[in-house]
C-alpha cells in the first residue's frame, strides 16, 4: 500500500513537471527569450504565509549555512526540473524489488 502511494506521488510529480515544462516554454516562445519558473515564485503562491518564515526558521533552528548556499539555490532551480527529478526518484523508489533469477534456494 505504501508503495502504491510513493509511485501515485511520483506520477504526479512527473505529470506536474510537465505541465510546469510546457507552460514554461509556451512563454519563453511568447517573449522570444529563455524564461522559466523559479521552486520560489511557486512556493509563494501556494503557501503565502509560511513561505518568509522558512529562512528564519532554518538558519534559526538548523544551521544559516544550509539556507544561503544549499537551499537557496533549489529554490532559484526551475519547478519543472525540481518536479521531474522528484517525481522520478520517486518512482525508483516504489519500484517493485527485480526478481533475483538464477539464484539456487535448494542445497
Amino acid at each position: 500500500m505504501l508503495r502504491f502511494f510513493i509511485r501515485l506521488l511520483g506520477y504526479l510529480a512527473v505529470a506536474s513537471g510537465f505541465v510546469a515544462l510546457v507552460i514554461d516554454g509556451a512563454r519563453s516562445i511568447a517573449n522570444s527569450s529563455l524564461q522559466f519558473t523559479p521552486l520560489s515564485e511557486i512556493l509563494l503562491v501556494l503557501l503565502p504565509t509560511r513561505y518568509p518564515l522558512l529562512q528564519p526558521a532554518i538558519e534559526r533552528n538548523l544551521h544559516p549555512l544550509l539556507w544561503d548556499p544549499m537551499l537557496l539555490s533549489l529554490m532559484r532551480s526551475p519547478v519543472a526540473l525540481v518536479a521531474l527529478v522528484l517525481g522520478f526518484l520517486l518512482l525508483w523508489l516504489g519500484a517493485r524489488p527485480a526478481p533475483q533469477v538464477g539464484i539456487v534456494t535448494r542445497r
